[in-house]
């Protein structure tokens, strides 16, 4: 509340409660990468495995150098979100 209250006394009240633009980290996968994650998952299985695990798509990621870095949550949330099912 003070933040915004110094920010209408600054520049005006429309300013004080428009949202300003946040610094965030960006998003770790995009456009093909993410598809090609989608693409994967509903492909076969590696060999010697009856289905994809969160894991082993993140490693493939990794493996294939699409991404430096990548965990199982962040792959199951992007899954989640394209509404992709590996069940």
């Amino acid at each position: 509340v003070p933040r915004t209250r110094q920010r209408c006394v600054e520049e005006g009240l429309e300013s004080a409660l428009k949202e300003r633009r946040r610094k965030g980290r960006t998003k770790l996968l995009q456009g093909k990468t993410e598809a090609f994650l989608v693409a994967t998952a509903c492909s076969e299985p590696p060999a010697g495995r009856e289905s994809w695990t969160m894991q082993l798509l993140a490693d493939r990621l990794v493996e294939l150098n699409l991404v430096e870095r990548i965990s199982d949550e962040t792959v199951r949330r992007t899954l989640k979100k394209t509404t992709s099912n590996l069940g």
